[in-house]
């Protein structure tokens, strides 16, 4: 019989938090079929219209084209079975089955989102909850393991430690159809850029160190940069988990930069799971988390995908036209003969190859914007043989069973490609504005308007 949740069930679920699309909420119930999950809810802006339309493809005729392959994912009239399908179809044979978990459709009454969006409401960033709302349209959710501990019986109740990471964009473009005056991009990383703008937008108040190229290098060295670089300043972008409870970082809004009483709440936090040593607790654990990234390498996979994005948006921006067959508002504009020359030289391509420009962008863009969640118990405390990995930290002589997970990875839309070649100008125009790269010379008025 299906499972149906209605307005009673609302108290076993607590805000765990959220991003820019989904709520995330955990179970704190006491049915088997829910312990050890959590639900994720689709938002929906403060004004916008319904976007539900029963018995209707969710997808455009576009978009059924460009993802044809995945017949269960075209074929589905419900908004969450797509997501779902994409999730399970298409990133997860790109990234390996194991790291993906697609979850399972919950069906849920208009009364249970209701009463949701009631009780999370005080607990969301206030940023957060005037822009968007818990979709109460909806007829189903997508419940699935919850990532920051173990699976329920495995872990014999010692503490279980998780790291949550967006790794954003692991390489600089090289492509040939970025424009003159956007070569910055070929030696700046895209996150660096964007902190420039976030920064000029007060969605910040500091930029931050982390360099995604020292995550994705290889080189422990660089990765243990990387992770104290996110602990420094975690932004929306590092949060740990202990026991499935936040102990470091943002719940949906972010945080800017540790202070010395986090880090030393953080410490403290670690007694149990991290042994005593001559240096911090702290430190050891970023070890552990640098080892296992480098020990995993499961970040030479996710940046094979990202990669599928070859051409940049600038390039891919062309094929997007071409895929529409629409007139192309990029060229247009453009001005400079050289880039218009290279340009037009995309409009002449076959229809199937813009296709799969077009869905290999679609498809980096989930990569870039996913998240990754490492979770830690001592190699004594599960039981689960060949299925876990394992790691040794030598500052303090233990050793970890871990597991790796991609998270969040959400099918981006068609129509979204102008938004991110709107939001790439907007970036590179405000860096830009920088000088030698001192953010603290960018004129906030000068990109009010960007």
């Amino acid at each position: 019989m299906e499972v149906k949740l209605e307005k009673k069930d609302a108290d076993d679920w607590v805000y765990r938090g959220e991003g820019a699309a989904n709520l995330v909420l955990a179970y704190s119930g006491s049915s088997p079929a829910f312990i050890g999950k959590v639900m994720r809810i689709p938002k929906v802006g403060r004004n916008a219209p319904s976007a539900v339309v029963q018995n209707q493809p969710v997808l455009t005729e576009q978009e059924r084209l460009l993802w044809k392959e995945a017949k269960e994912m075209v074929a589905s009239q419900n908004k969450d079975a797509v997501e779902r399908f994409f999730t399970e179809l298409v990133m997860g044979p790109l990234l390996g089955p194991k790291y993906v978990d697609a979850g399972v459709l919950v069906r849920v009454s208009g009364e249970f989102l209701k009463c949701i969006e009631e009780k999370v409401t005080r607990h969301r960033p206030s940023l957060r909850v005037d822009a968007a709302k818990v979709d109460v349209e909806r007829d189903y959710v997508v419940i699935m393991s919850d990532h920051t501990v173990f699976p329920h019986g495995s872990s014999k109740r010692r503490p279980c430690i998780s790291v949550e990471i967006k790794p954003k964009c692991g390489f600089l473009p090289l492509s040939s159809f970025i424009a003159e005056e956007n070569a910055v991009k070929k030696y700046t990383t895209r996150f660096r850029m964007h902190q420039a703008l976030k920064l000029n937008n007060k969605d910040i108040s500091e930029i931050s160190k982390y360099n995604p190229l020292d995550l994705f290098s290889g080189s422990k060295e660089r990765i243990q940069k990387a992770i104290e670089d996110l602990f420094a300043t975690p932004q929306n972008n590092f949060r740990v988990f202990l026991n499935g409870s936040l102990i470091l970082g943002g719940l949906g809004g972010g945080t800017s930069k540790t202070n010395t009483i986090t880090k030393q709440s953080f410490e403290d936090d670690l007694k149990g799971v991290i042994q005593p040593t001559k240096g911090s607790r702290t430190a050891s654990f970023m070890q552990l988390i640098a080892e296992t990234v480098h020990h995993s390498r499961v970040l030479d996979q996710l940046l094979d995908v990202q990669k599928l994005d070859h051409l940049d948006i600038e390039g891919a921006i062309h094929a997007y036209y071409n895929f529409l067959s629409r007139p192309c508002t990029v060229c247009m504009n453009l001005n400079e003969a050289k880039a218009l020359h290279a340009c037009k030289s995309l409009h002449s391509i076959p229809m199937d190859e813009s296709l799969k420009i077009v869905k290999n962008y679609l498809i980096a863009a989930t990569a870039k914007d996913c998240s990754m969640m490492i979770s830690f118990v001592p190699t004594d405390d599960v039981d689960g043989g060949s299925q876990y990995s394992s790691v040794h930290m030598p500052s303090t002589n233990q050793k970890f069973t871990y597991k790796v997970n991609i998270i969040d990875l959400d099918l981006k839309r068609l129509k979204t490609i102008e938004d991110y070649y709107e939001l790439d100008q907007k970036i590179v125009k405000c860096y830009s504005q920088v000088a030698g790269g001192d953010h603290r010379k960018c004129n906030p008025a000068s990109t009010k308007n960007v």
